[in-house]
């Protein structure tokens, strides 16, 4: 699938080099297609990582995707420069009278706080009400997760004793459903959160399905029915390396850390860690974009409401 992005993005180097079908705002108007729309709501520390991490994951279908990057106007990013903000990035105030057919709001490391006490938590709100009649389909990832499930549906997330940190098996509980298309009975994606949502409540909303579990990790892949909301608790972006890094950042600052679950081979951190993720993360991001985004949303992007 074409990426959309411009040429000068630090994303269109390393992605150019992998080999990722990208194209230029400036190519891509003279072709005779609509690509879709997909807005990005960055709220990790590390933004340009998880860019590359996202899109490289959208880049797999024989779609072209138009990228929006998106960051909060009421938050103060202490990793990422304002230059770089401000050349890149849009906030939601940009935004908010277009469509896009689809939204992605990754995770954030602040679970420990209660969403009031989150600073851009009023300005997420506003987002999330607005996603229902300018966006189609939305993907929610790990404290984006959550924090969506909270709004929607009041559904809690519960403090954990230890950081959940590792690589989980998880079973498919939905084998018929679109999402879940191409994939084994079990897979592995990575998880790191020190909170995390419940089962039992998700299963009281008639509106949401639980699509994939895990015995450590809890509910991973969780949807409404129409596929209009996706939720995910975990980490399908993350780069084999992603949770070594995590987890010497900890060690450096003196946190409690414990070795990553399943990670590192034989739990030597000495070790390079295995993926064993990537075939479905792909997977899943081709269903999304495919089954939820391109198939349903209509061809006059104006056309999209709640």
């Amino acid at each position: 699938m074409p990426i959309i992005i411009k040429e000068e993005l630090p994303a269109y180097q390393v992605l150019n080099k992998e080999n990722v079908f990208l194209v230029t705002p400036e190519r891509a108007v003279h072709q005779d297609i609509r690509p879709l729309k997909i807005a990005i709501l960055n709220l990790m520390p590390n933004k340009i990582e998880t860019e590359v991490q996202l899109m490289r994951l959208l880049s797999n279908t024989p779609l072209q995707v138009e990228i929006e990057l998106l960051q909060m106007k009421t938050h103060n990013s202490k990793n990422t420069s304002a230059e770089y903000l401000d050349s890149f990035y849009k906030t939601f105030d940009d935004v908010k009278e277009e469509k896009f057919d689809g939204l992605i709001i990754t995770g954030a490391p602040i679970e420990n706080y209660d969403f009031q006490e989150v600073d851009f938590w009023p300005e997420l709100c506003e987002i999330l009400e607005w996603e229902k009649s300018h966006v189609f389909s939305v993907l929610h990832i790990c404290w984006g997760a959550q924090a969506a499930l909270n709004y929607f549906y009041d559904i809690p997330k519960y403090s954990l004793s230890a950081k959940k940190f590792g690589i989980y098996p998880h079973r498919v509980e939905k084998k018929d459903h679109i999402l879940m298309r191409g994939f084994d009975d079990v897979f592995y994606c990575p998880h790191s959160r020190h909170t995390e949502v419940r089962s039992r409540d998700i299963q009281k909303v008639e509106d949401l399905e639980i699509l994939a579990e895990s015995k450590g990790a809890g509910p991973h892949i969780i949807a409404d029915k129409s596929g209009r909301r996706i939720f995910i608790t975990g980490h399908f972006e993350y780069d084999a390396d992603s949770l070594a890094k995590e987890f010497y950042r900890d060690l450096d600052r003196g946190l409690p850390i414990q070795l990553p679950y399943g990670y590192f081979p034989d739990d030597d951190p000495k070790q390079a860690p295995t993926m064993r993720w990537k075939a479905h993360a792909n997977q899943f991001y081709s269903n999304w974009l495919n089954y939820y985004v391109y198939q349903e949303t209509p061809y006059n992007i104006n056309d999209i409401k709640e």
